[in-house]
């Protein structure tokens, strides 16, 4: 049998990641075909609206926001990871990251009441994945100053 082939260096933490993430995106894409199933709207974003909010727009809308944010903190955690990054710190970013993903739209997007308000979940999970993403830019940044000179 033969052996894996290793990579050197590792991006084992990036690796990690990708099941939950993957799992989640799988959750999010399901939520949008039942939503069409129910509505026999098969096409386009827009269903009947229950007290204004407009389920199907919202379960689009739900994962547009995770595909919007969640490759970029996989790109920036995979530089991070391969240019020897904490990995510590980096599996903690990522598991608040999920963690926020998830508050976004379960507690904020699908928690929305008549009108189009929403959860607490979404300003939560919109402004701390921002600093995430950011966070991990900024720290890839860091890990090449070197090569800058500085």
């Amino acid at each position: 049998m033969a052996s894996p082939i290793s990579i050197t260096p590792s991006i084992a933490i990036t690796g990690t990641w990708a099941a939950p993430f993957a799992i989640y995106a799988a959750v999010l894409s399901s939520r949008i075909v039942a939503k069409r199933m129910k509505t026999e709207k098969f096409i386009g974003e827009e269903s009947s609206s229950i007290d204004g909010v407009d389920t199907l727009q919202t379960a689009v809308r739900c994962q547009g926001n995770f595909l919007e944010n969640v490759p970029l903190a996989f790109i920036f955690l995979a530089l991070c990871e391969l240019n020897g990054g904490s990995r510590k710190n980096l599996n903690y970013a990522m598991g608040v990251f999920f963690a926020l993903r998830i508050a976004h739209a379960e507690g904020g997007l699908m928690l929305q009441g008549s009108y189009g308000t929403n959860g607490v979940g979404r300003p939560i999970g919109y402004f701390g994945s921002t600093g995430v993403v950011t966070g991990l830019a900024a720290y890839a940044a860091y890990l090449v100053k070197g090569y800058w000179g500085f």
